[in-house]
């Protein structure tokens, strides 16, 4: 594998440096979201501009443009102008840049306000404070990052994810259950390989950042269109397709695998298809992740975009997955993050989604978007231990067995107006239909009761369920002033299952004063407890009864103020403050120290945690600051710095850590691109990433009692008392991007050197049965990743 890596690392070298390509794209008005024909684009990179207009679909199309780092400028009468800089030009692939410009407020006969690092604002105008856009580039781009738009959010103000093995986001201090997934507009279950059910991570994603568009991050106080969690969105959109020409890529990296992707114009109507696919490669690095063993998986996604016919424009779009790993006994180390030395564990997982899009004009300044989709998220685990392993009296036992399967079909519909260039309105529901097949046995904790010797497989969920929960909302823009926008509006929510139903009111307002910008956000966010819990079997005098089913939603109020600044050209400041106050989550009925808020801290759920009532309170509270260095100059930085404080309180009324109270989090990442070349068009990449977060609080084990029992007791008295070592980690990543002269062509070659002081972080404290002892699990020391990217 080195030679054959060399070979085409020398073959890529001998070609000369790149000429030219090309930057296209659509103009926009952001508040209806028409086309602006007849909108300016000039390139100010040249000595001499070079100037298009867009047509009558608001399409525009520069080319012959030298490859490189280019900026832009979009203007049109009436509209403020905006700036885009730091678009990345390559002899290999288009440049496909879409901008919404926002109508001026007051009439003016020349444009004279410049937006420029348009990415500091969410593409969703209706949000108002703890909001961010980002886009492939940083995805692929920032070390240690593993291509995973997961891991990619660690890197922002709030987010915390100490974690080296799976990429859950850990919004300020909420569980990562409380997260929302979106894709194309609709919610979908964890996009990722090796999840489980009711989670929302997972150690690999199977989201390709070679598809996706520029895409919101979304942390608090979230505009009324979304529901259904109170910890924060993750609002994920494709791109289309070229629409012109047919594009290929070629790509092979050490964790998101090889892979092969394909683009071009469809129809007639400037439709396009884009589809791509992966497969795992882990296994030539080893297991890495934490463990010995050998993942496998794959993925499919695709966006097919039929173009603008008299019925409006269609798209169809989906991303397939499936992943499996086995965990032998006979090939585990004593300190393997996942799995034992005297088991044997098969896990198999999948993913899909799939849907239908369709919008039409209602108006010049009004649309209609329709979007109906399928889901389905599976995972399946099987365990088989090892009674007196290594002796004559050698036996396996199934220890534990879960079959889980989620669908989901969900029908979207949307109606957005612009009314004037003072006020737009948004209004629609969203329904979303879950079915849920939960099949769960095991040992773990149970007496001998039918006198095998063994203690007894017991059910524990055992369910075939349906549920809807309806989400209708309504939302306005409304420009009160030129420097004073007021984001207002109310998301409903409804479940069939206990026939509950809650009001949400939302508002933000936003008051500019020049390079300054203040902002103060408020919500009411509801979300059930996770289904696996909302599940659980319980044993009746002998019948099995879900006595969670009933559970209210857990709510949420959300406060924010913001403060932003534009220090300098290029150079960008935030601070955030914040207060999240919770109730009615889920604790048992007699004085306990447990709450659904501190699941989401491990892989599965507890199964004994029944007959719960809505009586637990929490809150989460902090301060977030930004630093962020746009790229420029050649080079880029962020640094990012979270202080707060998240805290529970179970049935017996104290006041506890929540597991992800790590209390601080800082992140410093910069890189450098450097010209090389005759003509200066090729690029050597260097990256670095270093984070420092304070350590997960945990529940000690009691370690006689868990010598007695055979298996972990915990000291629930005092729950999350203890905490872990500080986390540290810093990666650094080299690259060499060439561009081709004579041929669309381009090549780019990275080694992301992770965890290079190879610091050991903590993973967890657990009783292992083997030693009779508690044992420290460490997470991934040093790991290189390498990659290799083509496109033509």
């Amino acid at each position: 594998m080195r030679k054959l890596i060399f070979v085409v690392f020398v073959l890529c070298c001998i070609v000369t440096n790149a000429q030219t390509g090309t930057i296209k794209g659509q103009i926009t008005d952001k508040q209806s979201e028409s086309p602006l024909p007849g909108a300016t684009i000039e390139l100010l990179s040249e000595a001499e501009p070079i100037g298009v207009v867009t047509d009558y679909d608001g399409y525009f199309r520069l080319e012959d443009i030298p490859v490189g780092r280019q900026t832009i400028r979009v203007s049109f009468i009436g509209f403020e102008t905006i700036t885009m800089p730091n678009i990345i030009v390559t002899s290999g692939k288009d440049a496909v840049v879409n901008v919404s410009l926002i109508e001026s407020f007051a009439q003016l006969d020349e444009v004279i306000i410049t937006n420029k690092n348009a990415k500091a604002k969410a593409i969703n105008k209706l949000a108002s404070v703890s909001a961010r856009q980002f886009g492939v580039e940083e995805v692929t781009r920032f070390s240690g990052g593993r291509s995973d738009v997961g891991r990619l959010a660690a890197n922002f103000a709030g987010v915390s994810s100490p974690d080296d093995s799976r990429n859950d986001i850990v919004i300020r201090g909420n569980s990562p259950t409380g997260l929302l997934w979106r894709l194309e507009g609709v919610p979908i279950p964890s996009p990722n390989h090796f999840s489980t059910a009711g989670t929302t991570g997972g150690p690999v994603s199977a989201l390709n950042p070679n598809l996706l568009k520029n895409s919101d991050f979304i942390t608090s106080a979230f505009p009324s269109e979304y529901g259904n969690a109170i910890g924060g969105v993750f609002d994920l959109g494709l791109r289309k397709g070229n629409m012109d020409d047919y594009e290929f890529t070629a790509q092979a990296s050490a964790f998101t695998g090889l892979e092969a992707m394909a683009e071009g114009p469809l129809g007639k109507n400037r439709g396009s298809f884009l589809v791509a696919g992966r497969y795992s490669l882990i296994s030539l690095v080893g297991g890495g992740g934490g463990t010995s063993a050998v993942p496998n998986y794959s993925d499919l996604s695709f966006n097919v975009d039929f173009g603008n016919g008299k019925l409006g424009n269609f798209s169809l779009f989906g991303i397939l997955g499936n992943s499996d790993i086995e965990f032998l006994g006979d090939d585990i180390e004593e300190d393997d993050i996942f799995a034992a030395e005297d088991e044997n564990a098969f896990v198999e997982s999948g993913f899909g989604v799939v849907g239908l899009k369709h919008q039409i004009s209602i108006s010049e300044n009004s649309f209609l978007r329709t979007i109906i989709s399928g889901s389905l998220s599976t995972n399946t685990y099987e365990e088989d231990r090892f009674i007196e392993k290594n002796t004559p009296e050698q036996r396996i036992i199934r220890y534990k067995e879960s079959d889980n399967n989620e669908t989901r079909f969900t029908f979207s519909t949307m109606f957005n107006s612009k009314l004037s260039k003072k006020s737009t309105l948004r209004t629609g529901v969203l329904i979303g239909n879950y079915g849920v097949e939960l099949e769960d046995r095991d040992r773990d904790k149970q007496e001998d009761n039918d006198g095998d010797g063994d203690p007894d497989l017991v059910v524990f969920r055992d369910i075939d369920e349906n549920l809807s929960i309806i989400e209708p909302y309504i939302q306005g823009q409304f420009r009160l002033t030129e420097k004073l926008t007021l984001n207002a509006g109310i998301h409903g929510q409804y479940s069939t299952l206990n026939e509950q139903f809650v009001i949400e009111p939302r508002a933000g307002l936003n008051y500019k004063m020049g390079n300054h910008q203040l902002s103060i956000g408020y919500g009411l966010h509801h979300q059930p407890v996770p289904l696996p819990l909302l599940f659980l079997n319980e044993n009746v005098n002998g019948e099995l009864l879900q006595t969670n089913k009933d559970l209210d939603f857990v709510r949420s109020n959300h406060y924010v103020l913001g403060y932003d600044v534009k220090i300098s050209d290029g150079w960008r400041g935030k601070i955030e403050v914040y207060y999240q106050d919770i109730d009615n989550a889920g604790v048992e009925p007699f004085p306990s120290s447990y709450s659904t808020l501190t699941e989401g801290a491990d892989f599965s759920f507890d199964n004994d945690r029944v007959s719960l009532v809505n009586e637990g309170t929490g809150f989460n509270q902090g301060v977030e600051l930004t630093l962020e260095k746009f790229f420029s100059k050649g080079y880029y930085g962020l640094v990012t710095a979270s202080f707060f404080e998240s805290k529970y309180e179970g049935s017996d009324g104290i006041e506890r850590n929540t597991p992800f109270n790590n209390g601080q989090v800082i992140n410093f990442l910069a890189g450098k691109e450097v010209k090389v070349g005759k003509e200066k068009k090729n690029a050597l990449l260097f990256d670095t990433r270093l984070t420092f977060s304070g350590g997960r609080y945990f529940t000690p084990v009691n370690l006689e009692s868990s010598q007695q029992a055979g298996f972990e007791v915990l000291q629930e008295d005092i729950a999350f008392s203890e905490q872990y070592d500080d986390y540290f980690r810093w990666d650094v990543k080299f690259g060499y991007k060439i561009n081709s002269k004579s041929k669309k062509q381009s090549h780019q070659f990275y080694v992301d050197l992770q965890n290079v002081t190879n610091k050991t972080n903590v993973f967890e404290r657990r009783y292992n049965r083997v030693t009779n002892q508690i044992d420290q699990v460490d997470q991934t020391g040093f790991f290189p990743d390498f990659g290799y990217k083509f496109q033509f």
